[in-house]
């Protein structure tokens, strides 16, 4: 149940100014403590169910490599040409700046923190709490001392008080070169705040990782905008995309920060990707649609289209997914 001091925490930001980073369209969100109120007091109560899950990942052991499992959210663990990745990782049981409120996990992670391999590197998209999780993070660095830490700018600080260390922060199209591989930060259309005061401090993006045999695209949290078509002409088309595909209801206030399935397939078309997985769905109860509406209208969205199911596919929790260099 998303509580009322909760949100006044977390959107509250929405009637500040914009104080320092902007979307490339110079725009920012700007709606009205009106606006925030009438949803708030508005919202609609989804029924809170628990989507499908799989063990499959307990397959993996030491020696495996190139693969991709979904934990939940935006929580992506990557194996890919000696690097082992967690992409905006998440294993709280509530995305909320307190333990006592805030949504909390519908299922659990799929798989358990202690139970993850070595971590190499992580990514964070930007701040909010059920992306930027400081209490996941410092539990990842206690027990890979050695993990690089990716994050917008404006973030770094945020980890180091913690004590976590090898932190770079990024603007946009800022790159680095990891084993081998590289990592650049891209524009996306959305905005950050953790608190009452800090809106748009950071920055927001997503990651385009250009491994030796494959690239892959993580959206973080987006708005539909011409970043992706840009990303494209810059970056080349992405083998692979990680598009969330919730938290889009209702669409009068929602949709310049969040993408509705529809959108997302746009998106993956945008990009150029070949294939693309879902994400940002059926972990937290954060917005009005029903749990499991999201992949009912991904499959309808690619219907009309006209593409098939296997373009844009929504895992299971859990499920893995092959990166072997023979896959498309």
């Amino acid at each position: 149940m998303k509580g009322l001091i909760f949100l006044l925490l977390l959107f509250s930001g929405l009637i500040m100014p914009n104080e320092r980073f902007k979307n490339t369209n110079e725009e920012a969100e700007e709606k009205s403590f009106r606006d925030f109120l009438k949803w708030t007091f508005t919202n609609k109560k989804p029924e809170l169910v628990a989507i499908d899950s799989s063990d499959e990942w307990k397959e993996l052991d030491s020696g495996s490599t190139d693969y991709m499992v979904w934990i939940g959210h935006a929580t992506y663990l990557i194996n890919k040409d000696n690097l082992t990745i967690l992409t905006d990782p998440v294993f709280s049981k509530r995305a909320s700046p307190v333990r006592f409120a805030g949504p909390k996990r519908l299922i659990p992670p799929a798989i358990p923190i202690d139970k993850l391999p070595p971590i190499d590197v992580v990514t964070v998209s930007h701040n909010h709490y059920d992306h930027l999780d400081i209490r996941s993070l410092k539990k990842i660095y206690k027990a890979n001392p050695e993990a690089i830490f990716l994050v917008p700018m404006g973030d770094r600080r945020r980890l180091e008080r913690k004590g976590i260390k090898n932190v770079k922060e990024f603007l946009w199209w800022d790159d680095i070169e990891i084993k081998g591989s590289k990592f650049t930060f891209t524009p996306v259309q959305h905005w950050s705040a953790r608190g009452i005061a800090d809106r748009n401090k950071s920055l927001w993006g997503g990651w385009f990782m250009q491994f030796p045999n494959r690239t892959i695209y993580h959206a973080g949290d987006t708005g539909y905008s011409e970043d992706f078509i840009e990303t494209r002409k810059r970056l080349g088309p992405p083998d692979l995309s990680l598009i969330p595909i919730g938290a889009y209801a209702p669409q009068w206030f929602m949709s310049y920060s969040h993408v509705n399935p529809e959108e997302a397939v746009q998106i993956s078309q945008d990009l150029g990707s070949k294939q693309s997985l879902a994400m940002h769905w059926g972990t937290f109860p954060l917005t009005d649609e029903e749990v499991l509406e999201p992949p009912v209208l991904l499959k309808k969205a690619l219907e009309e289209k006209n593409l098939d199911e296997e373009y844009f596919i929504t895992l299971k929790p859990g499920e893995i997914f092959n990166l072997s260099p023979q896959e498309p």
